[in-house]
């Protein structure tokens, strides 16, 4: 077993991956996108940050839980791809970086599949740790029904997850566990104007902007940032390291992709550019946060 306190990263996605059905088709053939390199990691979830982080000599895993699925799946999902790392690596602890759902994933397998000793450290961003309004209005507005209708087919029960009630329920239960544990946690927080927000999200930011103000188009500041302090039953106290995203950001460009609503004028050089330049930015957040990791657990 590796001693090295230079654990891998391991990058968690949320609720809808645009490139799941493709990922699934990899997985069938026996085929991983690390095997495309650059061309594979264009497309992902997690556009290009995983070989880039690579190319800074880190070892990174991207991982794939099911689509939408409720939460307590995902996190045994989750679970099992977290073990196989392990297995095959020989490393003792990982650390995690959860964009949006992917940050209650990982609370959750942390909690619930008992992985507390195997997590150096989760980071999460876009995360609804207080839960997502927006979840609560699609329920409220008859999309429970269509969920269950549609449940043979496909679960889309993490809608349910995500709702206000689900997510305190589980800060409740889990805030004396989560106060006593050894995992480092940290959250970071964006927030973007309405018109540079993804097209598609502009009329929930401008929902959510009314009833809890900041917000990256799908979740608001509020719930990204959790809580500043765990108090556990016997007195312990840890404190949640709490960042803004250095950049404004909404919630796609969160995970590495430029704003999509002027995908279409490719052909200007000077979108182009500007373009590149962002994600480069996006790409030099995650090498950010690799970095601080490590040195949290090589200081520890």
């Amino acid at each position: 077993m590796k001693n090295s306190k230079r654990y891998p990263l391991i990058l968690a996605h949320g609720i809808f991956r645009p490139d799941y059905l493709v990922d699934s088709l990899f997985r069938k053939l026996n085929l991983s996108w690390s095997e495309f390199s650059h061309l594979g990691d264009r497309f992902h979830y997690f556009k290009g940050i995983a070989s880039f982080l690579k190319q800074h000599g880190f070892e990174v895993y991207n991982t794939s839980v099911s689509f939408a699925a409720e939460v307590e799946t995902r996190a045994e999902d989750l679970r099992r791809e977290l073990s196989k790392i392990l297995a095959t690596t020989g490393h003792e602890k990982v650390h995690i970086i959860g964009h949006s759902m992917g940050g209650l994933d990982a609370r959750h397998m942390i909690l619930m599949e008992d992985m507390a000793a195997k997590v150096a450290t989760l980071t999460t961003i876009g995360t609804p740790h207080l839960g997502a309004s927006l979840a609560d209005r699609s329920l409220q507005n008859g999309f429970g029904k269509i969920i269950d209708s549609l449940r043979k087919v496909i679960n889309l029960d993490g809608i349910k997850s995500l709702t206000t009630a689900a997510c305190s329920a589980f800060n409740n239960s889990a805030r004396d566990a989560e106060a006593t544990n050894a995992v480092f946690y940290q959250i970071y927080y964006s927030s973007q104007k309405r018109e540079l927000t993804f097209l598609p999200f502009q009329k929930t930011w401008q929902i959510i902007y009314e009833k809890e103000g900041d917000n990256d188009g799908l979740v608001s500041v509020v719930s990204q940032k959790w809580e500043e302090r765990l108090k556990g039953k016997n007195g312990a106290c840890k404190t949640i390291v709490q960042k803004e995203f250095p950049v404004p950001a909404d919630h796609v460009n969160q995970m590495g992709w430029w704003h999509l609503n002027r995908e279409p004028e490719w052909w200007n050089w000077g979108v182009f550019k500007e373009k590149k330049e962002y994600e480069m930015t996006i790409k030099q957040i995650y090498l950010q946060i690799a970095r601080e990791v490590q040195e949290h657990v090589a200081a520890a």
